[in-house]
């Protein structure tokens, strides 16, 4: 069992600096700003509402599907994907992941792997100091066509799409009539004729009838654009290791590559395949669409390389804790405005201006006067902190409620994310945290926690 501190594979060589780039600080979906950058990113990819304990203490989220709405069918454009027991949806690499000793659960109707033999903790620590590979694909991938693509989208979220450049990507929120976030989103301007969307699996029935409601109601007053919802796999490769291990299947140089850019490519003999430098753990990464048909080849070629080890969504959830990213359902939501989740930066400097997102009235004026509440991270001593858990301030008042909480393997400290009463979210502000009717410190503290490593080109 390796312990935080202690490299599980002293036979690997460190990984050497990546060439002719400099490493961006910030965050990516559902996180902070970037410091260097106006774009950022998904995880990527959360889901909605819900959670199961994971090994090692941390959680993941087990979405509801929103009320009222209807399973994807693979039908008219829909994703096509087989179904296993219990009727859950399995991914091009389901076999692979057996195959492997992958742990199989329920995640967003999806069956996916929590961990593998290896464990929670030594795949955690692996992919920051080496490279591990996570299979993504139960997350919606969308293509938008027509000449009023951008005109759509914008329609919808709060970023600036149009500012987007070729081959560029953001993270976006789309929201609702009451400033609330119904979902974040990587929204690319594809070096083809359409825009690029990628969606978190657990919001994926209620995005595709607010997509096509708004897509039909463009059509009706003459507008131009249509949807196509992509059957390929998502396979994110995420680690310090990661440019050496993919540039040796690659002829376009990495090196170049920005985070949140993309490029079409082959990779490893696999050719379509759309490369995003980006992902939800903190580390360098990428984030690859592949021909559903030739997942698996691909895949096998990537855990061919030693230093590549098959990760879950229990070591994912740790990670992007780590990175301070949002889990959609636990740390964001339709009750959550970007203001007070910190997210005020996806907002487009050109859509402040302009007002013309839902929600931008009751979102802008929080904007001017402040919200009542902020997401904060906390980090604390003694058992861990878990989602729901109060947080109570100097006087042993309720002052908010955590979202996200685990152990940190990296640190070896507890973690967490919450939202508390503004006078209380200040770094370093002195709080407790109520673990099974026992009361113990809790200090506000910066997000990330741990540095995050996304590569900008020179």
């Amino acid at each position: 069992m390796a312990v935080p501190g202690q490299d599980p594979h002293p036979a690997f060589p460190p990984p050497p600096p990546l060439p002719r780039g400099r490493r961006c600080r910030g965050a990516e979906r559902g996180g902070g700003r970037p410091d260097s950058m106006s774009q950022a990113p998904r995880g990527r990819t959360g889901p909605c509402q819900g959670g199961r304990m994971l090994r090692a203490g941390c959680r993941a989220a087990l979405p509801r599907r929103p009320p009222g709405s209807a399973p994807l069918s693979g039908v008219g454009g829909e994703r096509g994907a087989e179904t296993g027991e219990g009727g859950l949806k399995r991914t091009p690499l389901d076999a692979l992941h057996r195959s492997r000793g992958g742990r199989m659960v329920p995640f967003a109707g999806w069956s996916l792997p929590l961990h593998y033999g290896q464990g929670h903790l030594q795949s955690h620590l692996h992919t920051r100091r080496r490279c591990s590979l996570f299979d993504v694909s139960h997350m919606p991938q969308t293509r938008v066509y027509g000449r009023d693509r951008v005109r759509f989208v914008e329609s919808l979220v709060v970023g600036d799409i149009a500012e987007l450049k070729p081959g560029q990507g953001t993270l976006t929120l789309l929201t609702n009539e009451r400033g609330g976030i119904v979902d974040d989103l990587i929204v690319t301007n594809a070096l083809e004729d359409h825009l690029y969307v990628v969606s978190n699996a657990g919001c994926a029935d209620k995005d595709l009838a607010i997509l096509r409601g708004r897509a039909a109601e463009l059509r009706a007053a003459g507008g131009d654009v249509h949807l196509e919802v992509s059957d390929n796999a998502l396979l994110a490769l995420q680690g310090p290791s990661m440019a050496r291990v993919l540039q040796a299947g690659l002829s376009d140089d990495l090196a170049k590559l920005s985070f949140m850019n993309s490029i079409t490519t082959t990779v490893f003999g696999v050719p379509d395949c759309r490369v995003t430098r980006c992902g939800y753990t903190g580390e360098d990464g990428v984030e690859i669409s592949v021909p559903a048909g030739r997942a698996v080849e691909l895949a096998e070629r990537l855990l061919g390389v030693p230093e590549v080890w098959p990760a879950g969504l229990a070591a994912r959830d740790s990670l992007r804790l780590e990175a301070g990213l949002c889990l959609y359902g636990n740390d964001i939501d339709e009750t959550t405005t970007p203001v007070e989740a910190g997210l005020l930066w996806t907002l487009g400097k050109r859509r402040r201006v302009a007002m013309d997102f839902p929600g931008a009235a009751i979102i802008m004026a929080q904007v001017k006067e402040k919200p009542k509440r902020k997401r904060v991270g906390l980090t604390s001593v003694g058992p861990p902190i878990r989602p729901h858990t109060a947080i109570l301030g100097p006087e042993g008042m309720p002052v908010g409620t955590v979202t996200s909480g685990c152990p940190s393997p990296s640190l070896g400290k507890n973690i967490a994310m919450g939202y508390v009463e503004a006078a209380h979210s200040r770094a370093g502000t002195a709080l407790t945290v109520e673990v099974r009717k026992k009361q113990h410190p809790a200090l506000v503290t910066k997000m990330p926690f741990v540095p995050t490593q996304y590569y900008m080109a020179k």
